[in-house]
Order: C-alpha cells, then structure tokens, then sequence
C-alpha cells in the first residue's frame, strides 16, 4: 500500500511531493496502527531537498583517468600528423607559437570550467554561450560547433583516403556501374561505415575506449617516426629555416587546429565524478600533448626538411614495416574519433527531442541522423582531398574562436563586474590575439585552397 502511494507521489511537482509524502506517511501509520507516531526527523529523512536531487541528477561517472583520456584523446590527432610540415613552414622560432597556443587552450579550458561552475544548470558550450550573451550567444556558438564538427570530421576522412592510397596501392578494385570509383576510395567507404555504429553510444565513459585507440594509435605513429630515425632509414639531419614570417598565417590555423576540442569539455566536465578535478585534468592533458606535438614536429622537419608531407606519415619509406604499421594507425585514428566529434551535436539532438518519444526511439534518431551526417561528409572529403588546406582553413576560421576568443568573452561577460583588472587585460588580449591569427590565418588558408581547387579543375579539363 505504502509502495503505491509513494509511486503516485513521484508524479507530482517537487513542493507538492514533499507535502504529499508526509500525508502518505501519516496515513500508512493510521491505517497500520491507528494512531500516527510520526516525527520531523523521520520525515526528513524521507524526504530529499531540491538541491540534492537536481545534484544527484547530474552526477557524473567518469573518472578522472576517464576524462584525462577523453580529452587527451579528443585533443591527439591530425595536429600531430600535421606540426612537422608546419614547423618546417613555419621555421622553427614557430615552436614558441606551437607551445604559447598550448598555454592559452590549457587556460581557455580552466575558464570554461569556471563558467560552469558559475551557472551548474549548463551542460553545454553553447549553454555557456546563452548565459553570457542570451539567444544570440547560444545561436553563434551553435553555429560555430557544428561548422568545426563538420569541418574536422571532413578532416579525418581526408586523411583516412589519403592514407588508404598508400597503405592500399596495389590491388585495383572496380564495381561495376561505378567506373569513376577508385579503390582508395571504395575503401574508405567501408572504413566509415564500419565506423557507423560508433555514433550511437552515449555514455562518455564507454566511449573512453576509442578515445585510448585514438591515443594509442597516436602514439604509435611517433615511435613510428622514432624508430625510423634511430634505425637509419633517413638520417635527421635537414637544417631548419629560423622563421618565415609569410607563412606564420597559414601554419597558425594547423597549430590552433591541434588544440581544437573546447566544444567537448563542457560534456566531459559535466560527465566527471569529480568536476573539481577539471582545471588537473586540463593541464595533463594538454601538456602531454604539447609535448608530443613538439617532438614530433622537430624530428619530422629534420628528418625529411622542405619535402616533408602535411601528413608526416606519408613522407616515411613506404617499403618499411615501420611505416605499414605507421600508416594503419592513422587509418584507425580517424575511426575513432568519429563518436567523440559527433557527441556535442548528438546530446543536442536528444535534447531537442520530445520528452513523449521512448530512449530507444531518440537513439534510433540520433543514430540515423549520424548517419546520414557522416554520410554526406564522406562525399565531400573525396571530392576536396586537400588535407593541409582544409585542416588550417577549420583552424583560422572556427577553432581560434572556439579555443581562444570565446571562452574568454564568456567568462568576461559572467564575472563582470568582479573580475579583476589583471585577469580582464589578460582575456581581453586573449580575444585579440586569437581574432588577428584568425582573421589573417582564414584568409591565407583560403587563398591556398581556392588555387588548389583552380589548379586541380584546369588540369582535369586538360
């Protein structure tokens, strides 16, 4: 009796509930006992506060290793096939750039943890947005996440086809009816729909699994790199230009690029047992790839100077086993990534969803809206496979913005009128400087693609 009037009561608004529960109570005892021995203390224990349960609500499961592995993971990807042919662009006084960016997003990520804790109702970046600058601010940054989503998973698939070529250039495979279909890319078809499914899991915790394969492979393509400098197969002894400031623009997108993922954090710190632990999970991560990318970058440019490929991978000997098993990882990064990227839009997704349609009806929509997203990604990574190009334009044009610009006018607009003097030139110089590298960095990039796209055109018609 006791049990069904307690599962009438869950249905009603919270106030009513607590009054409702301690009716429930009293009448239980009368119609046991007849007399109703009901004290405060029992009743408080019964009875949860709105602050407990909304708190209780919101409880993460992911751990602190969980989060450091998703961020890391989030974080770890096309910047490190990319830094060696930046740096060798770039000069290597660009280090300074490489390493000053990894500073700034360490910092970018610290704030955006402040702002949550300000406002603990956000969930997302774009809630973050909202609370600073209303409509507008949840539309722009929106707008903003779902371009760099779409850009970087156009990214991946670039260089997933680009690596199959390599790894896959002997059998030719035809389909008829699809004459104009070459095997790189009917392989790279079935590598993104083996990499479907990916998109219907939603609890961040299990997908921390393909955030350690992302990491792995990463980690894979280094010693790659190293082994195949140690071993003697090609010597590190090209010389590095001190700097070229021309191309400081360009490279800038691919370095800001490989501190993209800011739009994610909201969702991990969000998703932590402990959400105290953010700003530490902020700096392990980012560190550990700084320094990654920074190694990387040196040891490719000396070892394979002005001929080095944006995609370090390709230039190794493709005769080695080194550089098979190099090439096969960065054919499985992509596929990893994949559910991570798409995570901020699938969440929401679901949110935007009426509350009458069942889980499993919302997973089949997101799973199928994911799909079709992927789907159309691939279409247009085959027909525009310039990875360099593309990969810097995502940088300069919605990552310095996401990373950098963002994020420090969010966290000016909640602390105003409190934030003191220091911390207001160093996020309002923040916002500068990411807008100057973006401005100059987008149309550079830009530039590059449009006489790429021109180049590749005219040589067809010939």
């Amino acid at each position: 009796m006791l049990g069904k009037l307690r599962k009438s009561v869950a249905k009603l608004p919270f106030h009513e509930s607590n009054l409702a529960l301690k009716q429930v109570k009293c009448d239980a005892c009368i119609e046991e006992n007849g007399v109703c021995k009901c004290d405060n203390g029992d009743i408080e224990g019964m009875v949860m506060t709105e602050d407990a349960a909304d708190q209780q609500a919101r409880s993460g499961n992911s751990s602190f290793l969980h989060t450091v592995l998703n961020m890391s993971g989030m974080l770890i990807g096309l910047g490190q096939l990319s830094t060696p042919y930046a740096l060798e662009n770039g000069g290597w006084g660009s280090v300074f750039l490489l390493v000053g960016l990894g500073f700034i997003c360490t910092y970018t990520s610290h704030v955006l943890g402040k702002c949550l804790d300000k406002n603990p109702k956000s969930e997302s970046f774009a809630d973050i947005g909202e609370n600073a600058f209303g409509r507008k601010g949840r539309v722009l940054t929106t707008t903003f996440i779902y371009i760099e989503i779409f850009m970087a998973l156009v990214s991946y698939t670039i260089s997933l086809h680009d690596n199959l070529i390599t790894v896959l250039s002997g059998p030719q495979i035809k389909l008829p009816g699809v004459p104009n279909l070459h095997t790189s890319q009917l392989i790279t078809v079935v590598a993104v729909l083996i990499a479907l499914p990916s998109l219907w899991l939603r609890d961040l915790s299990s997908i921390s699994f393909l955030s350690s394969g992302g990491i792995l492979m990463s980690l894979v393509v280094f010693i790659s790199v190293v082994c195949t400098a140690a071993f003697g197969s090609v010597e590190a002894n090209h010389s590095i230009p001190f700097l070229h400031v021309k191309n400081i623009p360009a490279i800038s997108g691919l370095y800001i690029y490989s501190y993209a993922g800011h739009f994610v954090f909201p969702n991990l710190y969000k998703a932590m047992k402990d959400p105290s632990k953010f700003t530490k999970v902020s700096i392990v991560s980012f560190a550990a790839c700084t320094l990654l990318y920074t190694a990387l970058a040196f040891l490719g440019a000396k070892m394979f100077g002005p001929e080095v490929n944006p995609q370090i991978t390709l230039s190794l000997p493709r005769h080695h086993f080194i550089t098979k098993i190099a090439l096969w990882a960065t054919v499985l990064t992509p596929m990893t990534k994949y559910a991570l990227e798409f995570a901020p839009f699938a969440i929401q997704l679901e949110n935007n969803l009426p509350d009458s349609l069942s889980s499993r009806m919302k997973l089949i929509i997101r799973g199928f809206v994911g799909s079709i997203l992927l789907l159309v990604i691939l279409s247009l990574a085959l027909s525009v496979p310039y990875f360099e190009h593309v990969l810097s334009l995502t940088g300069s044009l919605v990552s310095v913005c996401i990373c950098m610009t963002f994020p420090s006018a969010f966290y000016i607009k909640l602390s105003w009128p409190h934030i003191s003097k220091p911390v207001l030139i160093l996020n309002l110089s923040l916002i500068a400087f990411g807008s100057i590298l973006g401005v100059l960095g987008t149309i550079s990039s830009a530039k590059m693609l449009i006489k790429t796209l021109l180049r590749a055109h005219s040589t067809r018609v010939r």
